[in-house]
């Protein structure tokens, strides 16, 4: 039996709606939080589906003024972020509406840190910076996979260097996120491989995190036991309504185990693959995943035991870290994704981009990103190396 901690914490600031059709309820919800400004912060991909345009015809119908930004790109910078604001200041919001995948909520937390407390994103970078209150904010995610809608944390890039930054405050977080399954069935096929894949990376590395807690913990394997069960199926068939909501659900537990007991090696490994080789992040992140699980089988196989007990998934020549690892590698398989270097694309002149000293350098990075302290087992330099290596 556990033994409980002798004192833990556990956040949920967000109130979740859940259901088909509910993007028609953001104007009585941001009329519920005292709001009559909406800065709505978007992507072309989410306007051009018209997703932007329902959410914002329920804010006016509802009484609310409504502004509109929507110059988001995929891992959203501070470029991003100063222009959104730029926006903010010459509207002046009293709420502001996420609607879009991780980047576009990201990117409106961010415009909520700079609008509301001045300075740069960096200023921001850590837990606890905000030096004003935030606004009231509402999410509507039309992915199913990073998780933002139930976090206080935006992961922004510096767009001078390209280090992702982790900014986080507990006001930061979303007062409600709606969950509309209708708006993922848009999403490209890739676009939902790489959200699915990513969020089932954070159910498994926030379920063996250091800083998990017998709360999480119940997100986790929840958000876990969905995906496994569901995301095959969305991969099959992807106007598959009921695969889709419980996966729309999975990643918002997942976030919710994120937001109170973070990640880990896999994404320490995934950040470097991204701002250097510009790989997309589900793909970084799933490509890592089944390395890192192996890596950490021996300081936490009893909590990978639990995962493939929840979904009913053998445990195989009695261990649960192989058997979990095999178990992600056929899944990222069936979401069209790589699962090795050698399965990406090469340099523009044919080169080889995986070299020595490149492998030497990408774990470099890895080795001082925030979520390698919070690994179940302790990454050193050279087991960074090893699992680049590994994943060739």
């Amino acid at each position: 039996m556990d033994v409980l901690p002798a004192a833990f914490e556990f956040r949920a600031t967000t109130r979740l709606v859940v259901g088909a059709g509910s993007i028609a309820r953001l104007g009585e919800l941001a009329n519920g939080l005292g709001a009559a400004r909406a800065l709505v912060v978007s992507d072309p991909g989410v306007v051009r589906a018209g997703h932007a345009a329902m959410g914002i015809e329920s804010l006016q119908q509802a009484g609310l003024e409504v502004a509109c930004f929507s110059d988001v790109g995929e891992n959203p910078t501070t470029d991003h972020v100063d222009a959104g604001t730029a926006v903010a200041r010459a509207f002046r919001p009293d709420m502001i509406v996420g609607i879009g995948g991780g980047s576009s909520m990201d990117c409106a937390k961010g415009i909520n840190f700079l609008f509301s407390c001045g300075g740069r994103m960096q200023d921001y970078w850590g837990r606890g910076k905000a030096t004003s209150p935030l606004l009231p904010a509402i999410a509507v995610p039309t992915t199913a996979g990073t998780g933002s809608e139930t976090q206080s944390f935006a992961l922004i890039t510096a767009a001078d260097s390209g280090v992702k930054m982790a900014c986080g405050d507990t006001q930061a977080a979303f007062r409600v996120a709606i969950l509309d399954v209708m708006l993922t069935l848009t999403q490209p096929a890739r676009v939902t491989a790489l959200t699915g894949i990513d969020a089932v990376s954070h159910a498994v590395e926030s379920h063996v995190s250091r800083a998990a807690t017998p709360a999480s913990r119940i997100f986790s394997l929840e958000a876990f036991r969905l995906l496994a069960k569901h995301l095959p199926r969305v991969f099959e068939s992807p106007t598959d309504l009921e695969a889709r909501s419980a996966v729309q659900l999975a990643a918002a537990w997942a976030g919710l185990g994120i937001e109170n007991a973070m990640l880990g090696a896999a994404h320490s490994l995934a950040n470097p693959l991204t701002a250097v080789h510009k790989l997309a992040h589900g793909q970084a992140v799933g490509l890592m995943l089944p390395h890192v699980v192996r890596f950490n089988a021996a300081a936490c196989e009893d909590r990978y035991a639990e995962l493939l007990h929840a979904r009913g998934l053998p445990i195989n020549n009695h261990t649960a870290g192989g058997s979990l690892a095999d178990f992600l590698t056929d899944l990222v398989t069936a979401s069209g994704l790589s699962t090795s270097f050698r399965g990406l694309k090469s340099e523009p002149d044919g080169s080889d981009r995986w070299t020595t000293n490149s492998i030497t350098s990408l774990a470099d990075a890895a080795a001082l990103e925030w979520t390698a302290g919070f690994n179940p087992r302790p990454l050193a330099l050279e087991d960074c190396i090893r699992l680049y290596e590994a994943a060739r």
